[in-house]
């Protein structure tokens, strides 16, 4: 793994394309386990040989995977002072999350001052389904990709409150992408409530969701307006620090 990673690190701008025999002199190593390493990172798309030369240049899937962590850092830029703000206004946690397949990924945390029977760490994960954050990015995919991964998939019940049916889902999530924002009232856990709206990049794609988490005490069906309204509100302010111009 390490010598893999070294292989990686040998290209630089000013040496975009080596061969084996330049790489093994570089890293010390004989020129058949440079040969397997080459042959791995190139089989996984991190490196590709221009038929041409025979040398090899650092691959699309480094490039893919430089634009995604490119993207997670413009987002933690563009929402940290935002969320700062929404924490202060509604006194509740804060969340970001980005979609993972069927799975909310929280990215961004900020605590508040109550404490919530709820995930403590950046980086947890949960059912998507169950959460406002995962409701809003589960709503913003093309309907052909929706229905894809949820295919076969079984819908786990994390509350009594959890929508386990596939059309009742569905039938939720459309009135969702309509309205512009999920609530997600005890469905992940009893006695919690959130709401959640989409952040969007420069050209109007839906790349994550900012949440406001709270008690069901305090937030309710009857109260949660002005949450929805704090949190639409801070969705437009991160989505504009992210370069979007448009209207929804």
């Amino acid at each position: 793994m390490r010598n893999a990673a070294r292989v990686l690190r040998a290209f630089s701008h000013a040496d975009q394309e080596l061969g084996v025999s330049e790489l093994a002199r570089r890293l010390g190593l004989s020129k058949s386990t440079t040969h397997r390493l080459v042959a791995t990172l190139e089989a996984e798309r991190l490196l590709e040989q221009d038929p041409r030369t025979g040398k090899y240049r650092l691959g699309l899937a480094l490039y893919e995977l430089g634009t995604t962590v490119a993207e997670h850092v413009d987002l933690h830029q563009a929402s940290l002072p935002v969320l700062t703000t929404l924490r202060h206004q509604t006194g509740e946690m804060v969340h970001v999350a980005v979609l993972d397949g069927l799975e909310a990924v929280y990215v961004e945390r900020l605590e508040s001052h109550y404490m919530l029977p709820v995930f403590r760490r950046v980086g947890h994960r949960l059912p998507a389904h169950w959460t406002s954050s995962g409701k809003v990015l589960l709503a913003a995919l093309p309907r052909p990709e929706l229905e894809r991964r949820l295919k076969g998939i079984a819908l786990d019940a994390r509350t009594s409150h959890t929508i386990t049916d596939h059309a009742a889902l569905l039938r939720e999530l459309d009135e969702v992408a309509r309205r512009g924002w999920a609530s997600n009232v005890q469905e992940g856990e009893l006695g919690i409530t959130s709401v959640g709206a989409p952040l969007r990049g420069a050209d109007g794609t839906v790349i994550a969701a900012v949440t406001v988490v709270g008690s069901s005490d305090r937030m309710n069906a009857e109260s949660l307006r002005p949450y929805r309204v704090a949190v639409q509100e801070a969705a437009a302010v991160i989505s504009r620090r992210l370069g979007y111009r448009g209207r929804h």
